[in-house]
């Protein structure tokens, strides 16, 4: 660890978040060797599995996600979370800051990792460009919650070939306020949401889907290691985080290549699988 805090320095990435869209963010500049390297790539014992073990494609077309899907170990999503808690205790919160990708390199790994780019070809097709990467990051026994929404609504682009995972680093339950998901939603895209001034709602403007049906909502319930897919139109929320621990996702966002971003010119994405023909985004570069 000697040197780590010898050169932070400060980037700025540009991502239309549902939380600050077409906003600019300052993030911190973090050396790699402020992670746990070591305990990556070398010796963690990955869970392989095959793209049809997955059983990806049905459900997710069918109720616009899916979910539980074994990425990794719990093991290794505990030494992912050990990464980020260092990378936390060096710079301050982590929580939603975009393009993390771009700056350590535990999220890198876990979002190109082959089970995901597996399961995100089953629901894209071969070319696969990754488009964002943020932690989100309930504290314990607090009430920020995230209201009913569709994240397509935000994000400005030309379709929706696209899709989220959402990577538990610790349990995700209904006590410490999972995503919840109406089956079926993504088939009515561009439902209206209103703004609302509530201080505690993670969304940027407060922005709400009313008369949502939560009898048929469905609690998405995830072990460390194990992830949702979810479609950009597919209704989602989660609840305050009442339990004693840290509430603690990755959240992936990957797109089809041929999308484009209609609000700016400046969007950007990294191609992770297959082919990129279409040069409609600058490219990212990984960590390093």
């Amino acid at each position: 660890m000697e040197g780590v805090w010898e050169s932070l320095k400060h980037t700025k990435a540009r991502y239309c978040s549902p939380i600050h869209p077409f906003s600019l963010f300052t993030l911190v500049k973090i050396p790699c060797r402020i992670e746990v390297a070591h305990i990556a790539s070398a010796s963690i014992i990955m869970v392989e599995l095959t793209v049809n073990e997955l059983s990806i494609d049905p459900g997710y077309k069918r109720d616009g996600f899916v979910f539980p899907v074994q990425i990794v170990d719990q093991q290794s999503a505990r030494q992912h979370r050990t990464r980020l808690e260092q990378a936390e205790a060096a710079v301050g919160p982590l929580h939603y800051k975009p393009k993390i990708h771009t700056l350590l390199t535990s999220p890198w790994e876990l979002a190109t990792h082959s089970n995901v780019l597996d399961a995100v070809e089953t629901i894209l097709g071969p070319d696969i460009l990754l488009y964002n990467i943020t932690y989100i990051v309930k504290e314990p026994h607090t009430p920020a919650h995230v209201s009913w929404h569709q994240d397509l609504t935000y994000w400005g682009f030309d379709g929706d070939d696209q899709v989220s995972m959402w990577l538990a680093l610790s349990s995700a339950t209904a006590l410490s306020g999972c995503m919840r998901a109406i089956p079926g939603s993504h088939g009515k895209a561009g439902l209206h949401h209103s703004l609302t001034d509530d201080q505690t709602n993670v969304l940027y403007s407060g922005q709400t889907v009313s008369d949502v049906d939560e009898n048929v909502a469905v609690a998405c319930e995830l072990e460390p290691g194990q992830a949702s897919f979810h479609h950009g139109w597919t209704l989602h929320s989660s609840m305050p985080n009442q339990s004693d621990d840290r509430r603690i996702g990755l959240n992936v966002q990957y797109i089809a290549p041929h999308m484009h971003q209609t609000k700016h010119d400046g969007d950007s994405a990294i191609l992770v699988r297959g082919e990129d023909r279409y040069n409609h985004f600058e490219i990212d570069t990984g960590p390093g």
